[in-house]
């Protein structure tokens, strides 16, 4: 079963449910693929770019919390974290730091990396090969550390 063909039914499972927060944060999700569908002028996403749209939303939704934590606004805090766990049940298990630094230590070989200006390179195969598993910040700091310890 397709992502978005998932996502439809636990909205209309929530939306049974009562389940008011649930079922608007997940209309919201289908709102996002309906407008990247349109964008791309097509019917369905691929499961590629659902968790693409996925993950958008999983790091506006961090740095807002962020922003949030910063400002003290905790009453705001709970709802974030239930959007995040619901999103997060979506995604990929995340790989582990060790797991990433592996296949980072595989991509420097292979491409012979070896000093920051091959840092471009290093992080295009590196997102290719991780996809929604790791997030770009993660995978950046980890090849900026690799790089730079040669």
């Amino acid at each position: 079963m397709q992502l978005e063909d998932k996502i439809y039914q636990d909205y209309v499972a929530a939306l049974k449910a009562r389940d008011k927060d649930r079922s608007v944060f997940l209309s919201f999700l289908r709102a996002d693929f309906k407008n990247l569908a349109i964008d791309l002028k097509t019917q369905k996403l691929s499961d590629a770019q659902a968790q693409e749209v996925l993950k958008k939303q999983q790091k506006r939704l961090r740095d807002s919390k962020e922003n949030i934590v910063k400002s003290g606004r905790k009453d705001l805090i709970q709802n974030l974290e239930n959007e995040l766990s619901i999103l997060s049940g979506y995604l990929p298990r995340p790989l582990s730091e060790e797991e990433l630094s592996r296949i980072i230590d595989k991509i420097v070989k292979d491409t012979g990396a070896s000093s920051m200006k091959d840092m471009g390179k290093v992080m295009k195969e590196a997102l290719e090969q991780v996809g929604a598993k790791a997030d770009s910040k993660t995978v950046s700091e980890l090849v900026k550390k690799r790089l730079t310890s040669n």
